[in-house]
């Protein structure tokens, strides 16, 4: 660790799903349990992938045009809660923190690093999924997308969560696995940090993102040359 120096005084923002947790399998299932209650076959993957992070209505709106059906809203009222009544009881049953995940997260910690999360889910599934994979004690602050005065990609939402956390977004680094975290991160001047085993369909050169991890094992080495850079841009002023 020493080579990769200090994170103290950093806060280091994560998005929620495909960033720290798969939670595909989780919400395919939840989506697919809806569709069947509704007479429909279940719809697979690469379906709604990239969808997630973009809240559960977009989602079950393509599970649903998928068999070619538009649902009128009130139905779809009642489709949503059918899908969060089964989401919250099955939330991690196949989710798991990615690959490394756990250990990259509390390498950061001994390092100095404080930890949030910056999501777009809804603040008590983000809270209870994150408290049964058990780890709700190594971020100092959560905030989903409904506490958030606007949510990713605006920037509000991730200085809101920077700052719950006790921390500056001058000494922020933000980590995502979208286009929407690549935007919330521009706009709130935070460098970007793009892990390429999430569920975003653009490719790495659209994104243009200041660095790029395709495992956890990279995460601080990456996340260590940001830091870096910041200080100097900082310096330079």
């Amino acid at each position: 660790m020493a080579e990769m120096g200090s994170f103290e005084g950093w806060t280091v923002a994560f998005d929620l799903d495909g960033t720290l947790v798969d939670t595909a399998p989780d919400l395919l299932g939840a989506l697919n349990h809806v569709l069947a209650d509704a007479g429909l076959a279940p719809v697979g993957l690469p379906t709604i992938a990239t969808l997630i992070g973009n809240g559960a209505r977009a989602m079950m709106e393509r599970g649903f045009g998928v068999h070619g059906v538009n649902l009128p809203a009130p139905d779809m009222d009642a489709a949503f809660d059918r899908f969060i009544s089964y989401y919250v009881e099955n939330i991690a049953v196949g989710s798991r923190p990615f690959e490394g995940c756990v250990n990259a997260l509390d390498a950061l910690l001994d390092a100095g690093a404080t930890l949030c999360v910056c999501t777009n889910k809804r603040q008590d599934l983000s809270e209870r999924l994150i408290s049964e994979l058990g780890l709700t004690t190594r971020f100092a602050a959560i905030l989903g997308a409904d506490r958030a005065t606007n949510r990713k990609p605006h920037q509000d939402h991730v200085f809101e969560a920077v700052r719950a956390a006790g921390g500056t977004p001058a000494r922020a680094l933000f980590v995502g696995d979208s286009r929407t975290d690549e935007r919330a991160a521009r706009n709130a001047g935070l460098p970007f940090l793009f892990v390429t085993f999430g569920y975003e369909a653009e490719t790495v050169e659209n994104l243009a993102p200041d660095a790029v991890i395709g495992h956890y094992s990279e995460l601080l080495p990456a996340l260590s040359v940001l830091r870096d850079q910041a200080v100097a841009s900082l310096r330079g002023r």
